[in-house]
């Protein structure tokens, strides 16, 4: 067995959480795939959302100190020659990889090449970074985790540079070997990927930021649309020590023979299963809540409830100011976003809301 599939080597317990976790997001990938190629309002509202979310946990988890307001305010006016601070220089650089990613990830290979172009964004506006930008560490390559008990660990210590270029290689190797392979499930491909990233650390700086970026495009990918419309960033961040005592428990027996990254694993799965769930509660919640609806919509929506069953003759009469046009497509919107119904045909058709 190749080293990676070394790693992989579970107890029986573990591989059987691990099936659970696949077997639960696979079949909610399925079902949101269906409903994400619709293409409704309240996936672009979710992903504004997500993305604000992911920008600003990602950035905050590696010492900025904007908040989510803050970064919404600064996207929306963004100059770049005014992006003055490093905070404001790391929000805007992750904000166009990501958008770079959720636009383009059918066309971003696992490369060398792709990788780096994407630190190279990622640090774009980071004017102290202009000597390490987009390329791999050309310095000796320790990297030194601090552990939650206040001790001190190297996991990756070489003096020959050229050996992060190779660890790179040959684990871009295998993940693309796997992906077209389909040996292993691309989920454990993806966290094993990860998990493998952070340890090597191949750039001067930004691995944190850019591992998470990479963790959107592998799963974008592989099919699991919903990650754009959910924060993986925002769960890190409120799960940070976790998250790095996950990393850290494979870490420890770096390059041992020893090295089971088994419960990073399972907090990479699990994590997934987390977001899932909220991204079901965001969802029902906008159904309900009807924040994507603009300010007449909202007073054809109140008038049915209150009315119902209507006729679009009714809805002429209570708002002659409006057109009869503007009025029928107010109505086919809300029909399409599933908030109304409508019984009957032509001039007969009534309108009702639609139990949620």
């Amino acid at each position: 067995m190749d080293n990676f599939i070394n790693k992989l080597n579970f107890d029986f317990q573990t591989n059987q959480l691990i099936l659970k976790s696949i077997s639960f997001i696979d079949s909610f990938k399925g079902k949101w795939n269906i409903l994400e190629s619709k293409e409704n309002i309240f996936l672009k509202e979710l992903r504004k959302i997500a993305t604000i979310e992911s920008i600003g946990s990602s950035t905050r988890i590696e010492g900025a100190q904007l908040t989510n307001h803050e970064i919404k305010q600064l996207l929306d006016n963004v100059k770049i020659t005014e992006l003055k601070s490093r905070d404001e220089q790391e929000v805007v650089g992750y904000y166009d990889v990501l958008e770079i990613i959720h636009e383009s990830y059918e066309n971003i290979n696992i490369s060398k090449n792709y990788i780096q172009q994407l630190h190279k964004n990622l640090l774009n506006y980071s004017t102290k970074d202009n000597r390490h930008r987009g390329v791999y560490k050309n310095l000796s390559n320790k990297v030194v985790a601090n552990y939650p008990d206040g001790t001190q660990r190297v996991i990756f210590d070489t003096t020959e540079p050229h050996l992060v270029e190779n660890e790179m290689n040959y684990l871009i190797d295998w993940v693309n070997e796997q992906f077209n392979s389909k040996s292993l499930h691309p989920l454990i491909v993806v966290g094993l990927f990860i998990y493998e990233f952070l340890s090597i650390h191949p750039f001067q700086d930004g691995n944190g930021r850019l591992s998470r970026l990479l963790t959107n495009l592998l799963l974008l990918k592989s099919d699991y649309l919903f990650i754009k419309y959910v924060s993986f960033e925002n769960l890190i961040e409120q799960k940070k020590k976790i998250y790095y005592e996950a990393l850290m428990d494979g870490q420890k027996d770096r390059n041992s023979g020893k090295e089971i990254i088994d419960k990073w694993m399972l907090f990479f799965l699990q994590s997934l299963e987390t977001l899932i769930h909220r991204l079901e509660q965001k969802y029902d919640g906008f159904k309900t809540k009807g924040g994507y609806l603009n300010e007449r919509q909202k007073k054809i929506k109140e008038f049915i409830r209150s009315n119902q069953p209507i006729k679009l003759s009714d809805l002429v009469n209570s708002m002659p100011d409006i057109s009869v046009n503007t009025l029928k497509k107010d109505l086919q919107y809300l029909k399409i976003e599933q908030i109304i119904e409508s019984v009957g045909k032509n001039k007969g058709t009534v309108y009702v809301l639609k139990d949620n």
